[in-house]
């Protein structure tokens, strides 16, 4: 239940590139979010993280933020999928700020984020 799979995670380039076109866009301090959904015969999620280089060049703080995205959502992940009864919901989270933030915080916005994302379906 509380594991987040290789399926769980967004991959394919066509469907991040269909993600970032024509899907709908939020803000929660500190991230930035992507939804698409679709109709589907049973409920998946899945999720793309990004750190962007422009606000941390250095690849172990960028993997470290990264690292805390995926804990919080997994360890909240029951507030989207509960929400979203036969739904493909692909969602991408940028952490969108200069500040290295602890994991509170971190999991305190990928909450929101799931909260606004399951009251939009």
């Amino acid at each position: 239940m509380n594991s987040l799979t290789k399926s769980e995670r967004l991959h394919s380039f066509g469907a991040i590139r269909r993600l970032f076109k024509e899907g709908r866009s939020g803000f929660v301090y500190p991230f930035r979010y992507m939804v698409y959904t679709e109709e589907a015969p049973q409920t998946e999620v899945a999720l793309l993280f990004s750190t962007p280089k422009k606000y941390h060049k250095r690849a172990n703080k960028r993997n470290a933020l990264r690292r805390r995205m995926r804990e919080a959502y997994r360890l909240n992940k029951s507030l989207i999928v509960e929400a979203a009864p036969n739904l493909r919901v692909e969602l991408a989270i940028v952490y969108s700020t200069k500040t290295v933030h602890d994991y509170k915080i971190i999991e305190n916005g990928v909450k929101r984020v799931l909260q606004q994302v399951a009251q939009s379906l």
